[in-house]
């Protein structure tokens, strides 16, 4: 009977100890899974920050705001604005908004107006909470600042030739939906890739690669990626942002630059800016060089300016002037009687002589009319830019502002 009591207390102390050791690990696990767990969230707290933000971003709450913040939301690279003193605009007369421009400004949700009229602003106000040192996404105005790049490359020599094959610059685009293609057709956007840009699609390649970029992903792995063609190069325009990146990794291989600094170098630098822009970038640091450029109303102006002068501001030669002239002419194989499109800038249906205009989502432009003597900045929040007429409408205003100075 002793024995037996004996053994039993012993069982039951070596179960004491089993379950303390079992105890003791069971909270090391779960002090280490909460460590993980912490550490993991710490990492992923940006990756996870900038996915709420891009799928959040055009909300009717937040969108003015989001779009003078791109860069809380989003990585991003500066591009020095230099040691230049600014470049005026002078005050011109006033130009009193007609109440169909108010009105208008309401329904667009406009968010800025700037009016330049032989190089005086005749015309500046603000909108929906925004202020003049607002650095405003531009979104696709962006794509007018990279092909100007091209243009200076091709003038100094680093790019040969516009009908060089995409392939000599960036030879991981063999064997992608790019092979075969010439810069020209990417300038002009015929360059035949398989690209769905509806904004509205969950799933479209525009929105994947969106959430790409808020990952921290990488957009040369993005681009790299595409390996389906809907034409061959050269044949049929659609309007595709990916064919910018494109152009922007040509400059990067051409020249051994990133884009934002050397942009700087070239032309930003060269301008006189008010405050120092930046682009949105990549997890690589690699600029998003088809939509990221953030300004100010004013500074975008001054880029307006630049090419209603034929390339030139405040007596500096910035873009070569032949340049300006074939990028803003309808040369891409368009519909007749829509929209003309040259090297990423596009022209009026029935554009005059001198008249064209950059353009983003949600209501960005910079409209010129050279014969007139007039450039028009408007930056928006225009959550209805892709219903049917809008972009119409907002050249017809444009239009009726540059005729009623």
């Amino acid at each position: 009977m002793r024995n037996a009591l004996l053994w039993r207390v012993a069982a039951s102390d070596r179960k004491e100890v089993v379950l303390r050791k079992l105890l003791k690990w069971t909270a090391r696990l779960v002090i280490f899974g909460t460590l993980a767990a912490m550490l993991a969230g710490v990492v992923m707290r940006d990756e996870i920050h900038r996915l709420v933000a891009v799928n959040t971003l055009f909300e009717p709450k937040n969108i003015v705001r989001n779009f003078s913040e791109m860069d809380r939301a989003f990585l991003s690279a500066p591009m020095p604005r230099g040691d230049i003193p600014v470049t005026e605009l002078p005050e011109g007369p006033a130009y009193d908004l007609p109440p169909k421009v108010e009105q208008w400004i309401v329904e667009r949700a406009v968010t800025s107006l700037l009016i330049l009229q032989n190089g005086r602003i005749r015309h500046e106000s603000y909108h929906l909470g925004t202020e003049p040192e607002d650095l405003r996404i531009g979104w696709s105005i962006s794509k007018a600042y990279v092909s100007a790049l091209i243009g200076i490359l091709l003038d100094e020599g680093v790019i040969g030739s516009l009908e060089d094959q995409v392939t000599q610059y960036v030879p991981n685009l063999e064997d992608t939906a790019y092979d075969g293609a010439r810069l020209v057709d990417v300038l002009q956007m015929t360059s035949g890739v398989a690209f769905d840009e509806d904004y509205l699609d969950y799933d479209s390649d525009i929105n994947r690669m969106g959430r790409e970029l808020a990952l921290g992903g990488s957009m040369d792995g993005f681009t790299t990626s595409l390996t389906e063609r809907r034409a061959d190069p050269g044949t049929d325009w659609q309007y595709v942002s990916i064919d910018t990146h494109v152009l922007a990794m040509i400059i990067r291989k051409a020249t051994g630059r990133n884009l934002a600094d050397l942009l700087s170098e070239k032309v930003v630098a060269r301008m006189g800016l008010e405050k120092e822009p930046y682009f949105l970038a990549d997890g690589d640091g690699v600029a998003f060089a088809l939509g990221g450029l953030n300004k100010t109303t004013r500074d975008f102006a001054r880029f307006g300016l630049l090419y209603e002068q034929m390339g030139q501001l405040d007596g500096k030669q910035i873009v070569p002037a032949d340049w300006v002239a074939a990028s803003t002419a309808a040369s891409a194989p368009t519909e007749p009687g829509e929209l003309g499109f040259g090297y990423q800038w596009w022209l009026p249906k029935g554009a005059s002589d001198g008249e064209f205009f950059a353009r983003g989502i949600y209501g960005q432009y910079v409209y010129i009319d050279r014969s007139r003597d007039v450039v028009i900045v408007a930056t928006g929040a225009d959550r209805a830019f892709r219903e049917p007429g809008v972009d119409d409408t907002n050249i017809g205003i444009f239009r009726f502002i540059a005729s009623a100075l």
